[in-house]
């Protein structure tokens, strides 16, 4: 089984999601590898012999070697403004090498000039013509290569977490289907898992893909193999990934704890819309695979990348005597509240928490039924900042009850919460096409594309998106207070990078 992550995304990180499903297979014997073409399809556009005829691009192809130096060693996280740049220029050479192509290629996203990721057409048009992808020289000569390393292509697995990636993977299957006619194509990930339950979805690349999986791969590709699952849950393996040299200082270790999310009430979102099963690793189990992992690999940082880490998982970790730098996410509860247990947060190693808090605003959470009060918030960032973790804070503006007034409450929050506050996630809502609560709204299309997941929606109280982002730059990111917290939020990676700064 060839496991394949395709361009464009973050290139900071392995894939968990490859690495747990090479574990599931490994464990039952059955061959597998995985190659991370987002990482390896960056190095083919950053090392393409390109030239400039503008000064910024000029200098950013002069610059390459010094700029991917500062984001592979802790040299480039002492600065934000030295760090800003060696992304933008980074981003500027990947730019200029994907041009004359019609598209835009960049460290997290691949834009067609004429070709859209929701719609299923334009998408059948990127398979037809896979060699008018940027990438196309770059995945052509390498499944030449792989088909000799693995002894010939039999069946290969795409993971599409992304739009991001839509276009390229589509390039790529298209590719497999005219050079590699004979290989059985299996495609998941996130962004499948969103197509499939849609209530209207009709699969229009039967055509194409010979299998289409939603949500958790392992059991459904085990049984594809002919070999029935033992475990619920397996280890993963990072094998083919150890190595590679990802954009960060250090390897960054993404694991997960549980599919889903725990909470689940919240209105408006896609977890609920999706009707997507909360699917926790038993804790000791979940626990005892992050420790075997971290002992094998020595990875500089950790990333728990589920929706939302549970307390018991913590706990568990905390008895463990667990000390490795990790990050998460992780939903506002009493827990956050307890110095004594923030403490042992600390000790374990956790770098910073990243806290979906939304708003200010008492009334705007009730509706959004997060079962969190700015009270219980205040008191949360005011323990994690005694102990020492950063906050990762998202605020999500432009939900249905929102005013403009509860908005300004959102910004004296922060405001008056600053110094508790490390990094901001501004977010102007978009609503989940079929989210029940849209039933309730005036709804036109936002993207204009079958495979589109969100709507446009007229604001019932007026609160409408223009004047959001106005008033999130003119105010709200000028205010004195919050102005310094935006400008050090890293640009493209985000939350990916912050815990080393």
């Amino acid at each position: 089984m060839l496991f394949i992550y395709p361009p464009a995304a973050k290139v900071s990180e392995p894939p968990a999601g490859i690495a747990r499903l090479a574990g599931a297979l490994r464990h039952h014997g059955v061959t597998t590898k995985s190659v991370d073409m987002s990482l390896e399809g960056f190095m083919y556009l950053f090392d393409k012999e390109s030239t400039a005829d503008d000064r910024w691009s000029t200098r950013a192809l002069s610059r390459k070697a010094r700029n991917l130096e500062l984001l592979t060693t802790m040299a480039g996280y002492g600065h934000i403004d030295r760090y800003r740049n060696a992304v933008l220029d980074i981003n500027r050479v990947l730019k200029v090498a994907s041009e004359g192509c019609g598209a835009v290629a960049s460290l997290a996203n691949y834009k067609s000039e004429a070709l859209s990721p929701v719609k299923s057409e334009d998408l059948l048009k990127a398979a037809r013509n896979p060699e008018e992808n940027a990438y196309f020289p770059y995945f052509e000569a390498r499944f030449k290569e792989l088909e000799q390393e693995c002894g010939g292509l039999t069946t290969v697995g795409i993971s599409m977490n992304y739009l991001n990636q839509a276009l390229t993977t589509f390039a790529i299957i298209g590719h497999l289907k005219a050079a590699y006619p004979h290989v059985r194509i299996v495609l998941g990930g996130g962004l499948v898992t969103s197509w499939m339950r849609m209530p209207s979805w009709n699969n229009p690349f039967a055509d194409l893909v010979d299998d289409m999986i939603a949500g958790e791969g392992e059991h459904p590709l085990l049984r594809l193999f002919g070999k029935e699952p033992t475990e619920k849950h397996y280890l993963p393996d990072y094998d083919d990934f150890k190595e590679l040299p990802y954009l960060a200082p250090g390897f960054v270790l993404p694991f997960c704890a549980a599919g889903g999310c725990w909470w689940r009430k919240c209105t408006f979102c896609p977890e609920r819309a999706e009707q997507n099963p909360y699917t926790p690793v038993a804790t000791a189990t979940a626990v005892a695979h992050l420790n075997t992992l971290v002992e094998t690999l020595n990875p500089a940082l950790v990333h728990i990348v589920d929706n939302s880490v549970g307390p018991a998982f913590l706990k568990k970790l905390f008895a463990t005597g667990f000390n490795t730098p990790w990050y998460a996410f992780a939903r506002v509860t009493p827990h956050l509240t307890d110095e004594a247990f923030c403490r042992d947060l600390k000790a374990s190693g956790c770098r910073m928490l990243k806290l979906g808090i939304e708003s200010g605003d008492a009334s705007v959470l009730s509706d959004m039924n997060k079962g969190v009060p700015p009270e219980m918030v205040s008191r949360a960032l005011a323990t994690l900042r005694k102990v020492g973790i950063t906050t990762y804070v998202y605020l999500l503006f432009g939900t249905p009850t929102e005013t403009e007034t509860a908005a300004r409450k959102t910004l004296d929050f922060v405001a008056d919460h600053h110094e508790a506050i490390g990094f901001l996630n501004l977010s102007v809502f978009n609503l989940p096409y079929f989210a029940p609560e849209a039933k309730t709204l005036n709804t036109s299309t936002f993207y204009d594309g079958d495979l589109s997941l969100y709507s446009e929606f007229n604001h019932p109280l007026g609160w409408n998106r223009s004047l959001i982002r106005h008033f999130l730059e003119k105010e709200f990111k000028k205010h004195p207070h919050i102005a310094p917290i935006v400008h050090r939020d890293p640009p493209v990676f985000n939350s990916n990078h912050a815990a080393f700064f």
